[in-house]
């Protein structure tokens, strides 16, 4: 028998005992990591050499109406993603108002400075500098 075949039967035994829950080498998970484990072989036999392979397990565990654990941590992600991306769109929107609130304040602040400078350049000018030190008597 050529190494492929004798590799094909390896994996095809592996993926009926994970299958049917009697794993030996590997933790029994739906994953072509734990199928390349169980059947001793390195994953890139699966990712590269034997394509069809990964696909049957694939198949059967979809057949069987269970999800690849690979697909379940993918949603596990995808939901927590979406509840980040909800949470970060609330703090957009919480930012917008702020700084809306903020533009609205700095408006009535340079409104309110130009009002007095006006003030202060039609008032008379009636303040007068006092001196520092006494001045000395005239003679």
């Amino acid at each position: 028998m050529s190494p492929a075949a004798d590799e094909r039967d390896q994996i095809r035994a592996a993926m009926d005992r994970i299958l049917g829950g009697t794993p030996q080498r590997s933790n029994g998970a739906l994953t072509i990591v734990a199928l390349a484990t169980e059947a001793d072989v390195p994953r890139n036999a699966l990712t590269q050499r034997h394509l069809d392979l990964k696909n049957e397990f694939y198949e059967k565990v979809r057949a069987r109406g269970e999800m690849p654990d690979s697909e379940k941590r993918l949603r596990r992600q995808l939901v927590k993603a979406k509840e980040l991306r909800a949470e970060a769109l609330k703090e957009i929107e919480r930012l917008r108002t702020d700084n809306e609130a903020l533009v609205g304040a700095l408006h009535q602040v340079v409104m309110e400075n130009r009002q007095l400078r006006l003030q202060l350049t039609q008032q008379p000018n009636n303040v007068h500098v006092l001196p520092t030190q006494p001045q000395p008597p005239a003679r």
